[in-house]
């Protein structure tokens, strides 16, 4: 019992301790690697603890159930267009593979509705409820990435109707057009002598078992860079994909098994039995395409995988040297006419986390000061000329407390003492600006330096 106690309490040193004070840059190649998945690990635990990803999972969950007739409606419809719509079955059999034959008779089942479901009996108001369908549910997936990538801007209604709408409408049609390009090359005779020559033949069948994980991983990848409002890297989308791939795939053979076995669900929910095991597998899928997202979060922002998940506070100082270098990068480039910066440029330029840079130029935008644009990844524009702009006036700005910070300062008890030499230290500061503008501080010298662009 005392050695579990003390194996415990290093255990506890080294996670809480060690492990993020540790100088990962100092190490060695793998263990460099061993701390940076050990910590990616941490946060990832510390997000499904706090029970966010959870909660989104099965909202979508409820969401899918709703819509997801709707949605195989309509890419069937568009797949009878083109001749493919036969592909749909084998594809749905391919998702709800880990159900084994309980799931073949569920997806027959939601084909029988799709078939039953005519355009023309529903009429335009019918149509127009079935998009909409349609939309929110993709809608409903946005939001979720929008909480896992930290951004509170959503698409707008126009945006989402032409973006959602053009994924729902082209994107079945490429995936199909692909697999059947795919099946011409696999069966061409050229390929069919190249598989009957060794290593060729071996390679070709290695391939084609790992082709479902490809597809998998390209898929994934495609939703991490498509559906959040924001900007995400092909590299970071691409390893949270991986990650989320594996996941899937495992999870897939895991549940398969349990599935088989679990003939009491049936004997307790008797025909209801299929569709609790479709909810935890619709569940446990999305929870996955979560997670695999938090991982493309953080190999994009590594420096929000802290052991606090709390937002870290910034001193008055650093939040005026802040704000001031924000505004010196903005106005250097609006002066040498450079392209505008928006907020991963400036957290790569400044090296700080975005939310403190969110509350600067959030700051700054609610005094007038910046203006942002209204581009899929917002960039900020100087509302005025740098010349009628005051270093001073941008301090006040940093300076100005909030309204909880005002009406506790309203009823801060003070002396005379105190306030003359905080009126001294305001006029000694004004002294020392004398006027400088945010023109001056950009060019002191009258003369234009060169600056990487963001």
């Amino acid at each position: 019992m005392i050695h579990f106690n003390a194996l415990y309490r290093r255990l506890e040193h080294f996670l809480f301790g060690e492990l993020w004070r540790t100088d990962v840059g100092a190490l060695s190649g793998l263990r460099t690697l061993f701390y940076r998945t050990l910590r990616l690990l941490f946060v990832l635990v510390r997000e499904l603890s706090s029970g966010q990803l959870n909660l989104r999972a099965m909202s979508l969950v409820y969401t899918t159930l709703l819509s997801l007739v709707p949605l195989i409606a309509v890419s069937f419809s568009v797949l009878k267009a083109f001749g493919v719509h036969n592909q749909v079955e084998p594809l749905l059999f391919n998702l709800v593979e880990p159900l084994g034959a309980q799931g073949q008779e569920l997806v027959a089942t939601i084909l029988s509705f799709v078939e039953n479901m005519k355009v023309g009996v529903l009429g335009a108001v019918g149509l127009a409820l079935l998009l909409y369908t349609v939309v929110s549910l993709i809608q409903k997936i946005e939001m979720a990435f929008n909480y896992v990538w930290r951004t509170k801007v959503t698409r707008s209604l126009s945006r989402r109707f032409s973006d959602y709408l053009s994924v729902i409408m082209v994107g079945p049609v490429l995936v199909f057009s692909a697999l059947g390009m795919t099946a011409s090359v696999m069966n061409s005779t050229v390929v069919q002598r190249l598989i009957a020559i060794e290593p060729f033949g071996t390679l070709v069948v290695l391939l084609t078992k790992l082709m479902p994980f490809v597809l998998i991983i390209l898929a994934f990848t495609f939703v991490y860079m498509f559906v959040p409002n924001i900007k995400v890297r092909l590299r970071a989308a691409l390893v949270g994909a991986m990650v989320g791939g594996v996941l899937w795939q495992t999870t897939g053979i895991v549940f398969a098994a349990f599935a088989s076995s679990s003939t009491k669900y049936a004997a307790i929910y008797s025909g209801f039995a299929i569709l609790i095991l479709f909810m935890i597998w619709l569940y446990l899928s999305w929870l996955i395409l979560l997670v695999g997202a938090q991982v493309a979060y953080y190999y994009q922002h590594p420096e929000q995988v802290r052991l606090s998940n709390q937002r870290q506070p910034m001193s008055t100082a650093f939040r005026e040297r802040l704000g001031l270098l924000v505004m010196y990068w903005i106005a250097r480039h609006f002066e040498e006419g450079e392209l505008p910066w928006n907020l991963e440029a400036l957290s790569q330029q400044l090296q700080v986390p975005g939310d403190h840079l969110d509350e600067v130029l959030t700051l700054f935008e609610q005094h007038g000061l910046l203006l942002e644009s209204g581009s899929e990844s917002p960039e900020y524009l100087l509302a005025f000329d740098p010349e009628r702009v005051t270093v001073a006036r941008l301090l006040a700005v940093l300076r100005e407390p909030g309204e909880a910070q005002r009406e506790s300062e309203g009823r801060c008890l003070s002396r005379p003492e105190v306030d003359a030499l905080m009126r001294r230290l305001s006029v000694a500061l004004a002294t020392q600006l004398d006027g400088m503008t945010l023109k001056q501080l950009v060019q002191p010298s009258g003369e234009v330096v060169d600056t990487p662009r963001p």
